[in-house]
């Protein structure tokens, strides 16, 4: 992928003010905002419909395997398993989709075991396999194919807000471009958006939180650089950025590792997608801190939940969108370097004033854990602070009349566990560990 981005770079096109129409989906240009402008100067015009080959296949529990219907054909519907009265969740893939499209289609299949649902994954391959700035172009088709589908489900008295968008990478500004077309579509989710040629372009190019009634973003690979493959920006009502949004545990992959498998997937680029997946059948699993900066949640300065709540990374967070006052709203959470990936994450600042006699086994301690009230830790004693199983880091500061520890934890979901801690004063020196 790599390979491919750079060479669409020398592929500057100073020609602009182009237009190409087809029948149905209507015209386009190449005039700004879609080229011409500081973040996105490479000019282009989507490619003919027939070649971007859009198609929908329809899944659902009635039949596993896919069933393509047409927008353009709708006796395909009607002879299909598609039901009114379900909820219908598009998902569409991204760039050189190719050898992951059947893991694509098997979150159809995880959504069957937790819902009942029309689940269509839109297939455009025949757009997203060449040049990345080619399928920036092609983005628009699939928008428009989208929203043609649309259309005809509106003939069967079908409302655009049982509709929920699922979008990776391209696929994200795809559901957006949809969005932008038929108002009043229900839910985006931008699965880590793609960066290069979106990023801080104007709302009509990317998707933007108007494409839809609740907008819910996860980002995983991103950054200002070419080799960030995600958005950086909020674009969404609600922007989750696990483990930061950058880097994702796991990945020990530097930007000058150009190995197989990060030109593939751009590191942590598809792991929003496992995320994603990992969600459905985890309701409660990735629980996110609202916080304006990754530095504050590491901090510790954004818990507890307040009282309406966390809100869930994934699946379930449009049980949050009737709390969200307002739009781009900074959410972060810790995950695993493996699956499972859900953590409940916790961290807790431990501030511990010393006293003026201190002994080996105890000192009286203030806390801003659940509460403030003082508390007496005691070496070899289990003190319940709340839940959690495992501490992940430990930072220890040391001043002089008073010391604060920094414990950051992970829980997997519906376990428990009480703090074991060790108390050791070497020097006046105040050291804490986790037996």
């Amino acid at each position: 992928m790599f390979a491919v981005w750079i060479t669409t770079l020398s592929l500057l096109d100073a020609a602009r003010g182009g237009q190409v129409c087809y029948k149905r989906l209507g015209c386009f240009t190449d005039n700004p905002p879609w080229s011409g402008i500081p973040e996105r100067q490479l000019a282009g015009l989507p490619s003919p419909p027939e070649a971007v080959n859009t198609n929908f296949l329809l899944y659902t529990r009635d039949n596993i395997m896919k069933y393509q219907i047409s927008a353009t054909n709708t006796s395909t519907i009607k002879a299909s398993n598609f039901q009114i009265h379900r909820k219908t969740r598009f998902i569409i893939h991204g760039h050189l989709a190719g050898a992951d499209f059947s893991w694509i289609t098997d979150m159809c299949r995880f959504m069957f075991h937790v819902e009942d649902v029309n689940c269509i994954l839109t297939d455009w391959r025949g757009g997203s396999s060449g040049l990345y700035t080619e399928a920036v172009n092609n983005v628009r088709i699939v928008g428009a194919e989208g929203k043609d589908l649309f259309l005809t489900d509106k003939d069967y008295g079908y409302s655009p807000a049982k509709i929920h968008l699922i979008g990776h990478s391209l696929g994200a500004h795809a559901a957006g471009e949809a969005g932008r077309r038929k108002p009043g579509i229900g839910r985006i989710t931008g699965l880590d958006p793609a960066g290069p040629l979106f990023q801080y372009t104007p709302t009509m190019v990317r998707l933007d939180p108007s494409d839809a009634k609740f907008v819910d973003i996860i980002h995983t690979h991103a950054g200002h650089l070419f080799f960030d493959f995600g958005i950086l920006q909020t674009c969404g009502h609600l922007d989750f950025y696990p483990n930061g949004g950058k880097t994702m545990p796991g990945f020990n992959l530097s930007y000058l590792d150009f190995s197989p498998e990060y030109r593939s997937v751009g590191c942590g680029h598809k792991r929003s997608l496992q995320y994603y997946a990992e969600s459905i059948i985890t309701p409660n699993g990735f629980v996110g801190y609202q916080c304006e900066t990754y530095r504050d949640f590491v901090s510790g300065a954004c818990f507890p939940c307040p009282k309406e709540g966390c809100p869930l990374m994934g699946h379930y967070a449009d049980k949050f969108s009737h709390k969200t006052g307002k739009e781009q709203q900074k959410v972060f959470l810790n995950t695993g370097p493996l699956p499972p990936y859900a953590r409940k994450c916790s961290f807790w600042v431990l501030q511990m004033m010393l006293i003026s006699k201190v002994t080996m086994n105890s000192i009286r301690t203030n806390t801003s854990l659940a509460y403030r009230n003082p508390q007496q830790l005691v070496s070899g004693v289990q003190h319940k602070i709340w839940s959690f199983t495992c501490v992940r880091n430990m930072h220890y500061q040391h001043y002089p009349g008073n010391a604060e520890i920094i414990i950051e934890t992970d829980q997997l979901m519906g376990t428990s566990f009480e703090l074991k801690a060790l108390l050791n004063f070497v020097n006046e020196v105040m050291t804490l560990k986790i037996l």
